[in-house]
Order: structure tokens, then C-alpha cells, then sequence
């Protein structure tokens, strides 16, 4: 088995927008553990309006698209939304195929992810 390089999640703001760049894979154990103790972390300090870039995430499996339906969910009961950044890759698929496209608003770029805020 090959060992991958450590997922890297890092947060900044834009305005009044947090934006979490993903870098590595969101799969089961450790990666997807520590994506979503991030984002737990952000909306504890106030975070409602986050946007999730996965074009550096080569990889998500059933783990990462877990923590994605929850923190929606979690943030929109606080009324908070999450967009995603997502271009065309293995990524986009696992999103089409589980049909959390539709249910989670997903751009290309993230300008086009923070201009939907506005």
C-alpha cells in the first residue's frame, strides 16, 4: 500500500466569508477526521457563510462526502451556507454520482462561489 502525502486544510477569510482550501485526499480515517474538526472548529468561532475548495483534493470516498452533507446541514439549521469549488475530476463525479451537486451549490471558481454570497 502507498503512502499519501498528509492532507493540508487551511482556512481564510474574504470579507465576511471563510474559505477552506482542501489539499489531499478527504478519505476515511485521519484526512476526513481532520477536515471535519476544521470546519466544526470555524463554525464554533462563527463561521456561517463557508466556502470548501476541493480542486486540490484528488480523492473523496463516502467519509469526506459525509462531513460535507453534515456541516450543511449543521449550518443551515444555524442559518449559514456552504458552497463548494469543485472543477472537473474524480471529485466532481463522486459529487455528481452521490447527486450532492444538487444538493450543495458547486462552482468552478471561487470568485463564482463568493459572488453567489452577494
Amino acid at each position: 500500500m502507498s503512502e499519501h502525502p498528509p492532507t493540508e486544510i487551511n482556512s481564510r477569510k474574504s470579507g465576511g466569508v471563510t474559505i477552506v482550501d482542501v489539499h489531499g485526499r478527504l478519505t476515511i480515517g485521519e484526512p476526513s477526521e481532520h477536515f471535519h474538526n476544521v470546519l466544526q472548529s470555524l463554525i464554533k468561532a462563527g463561521s456561517h457563510k463557508v466556502v470548501v475548495v476541493l480542486d486540490g483534493a484528488p480523492q473523496i470516498d463516502s467519509s469526506g462526502l459525509s462531513t460535507l452533507v453534515r456541516v450543511s446541514i449543521q449550518l443551515a439549521r444555524e442559518g449559514g451556507t456552504l458552497r463548494l469549488v469543485c472543477g472537473p475530476g474524480r471529485v466532481h463525479d463522486a459529487l455528481a454520482v452521490t447527486r450532492l451537486l444538487e444538493a450543495i451549490p458547486t462552482f468552478e471558481s471561487e470568485s463564482a462561489a463568493l459572488a453567489n454570497f452577494a
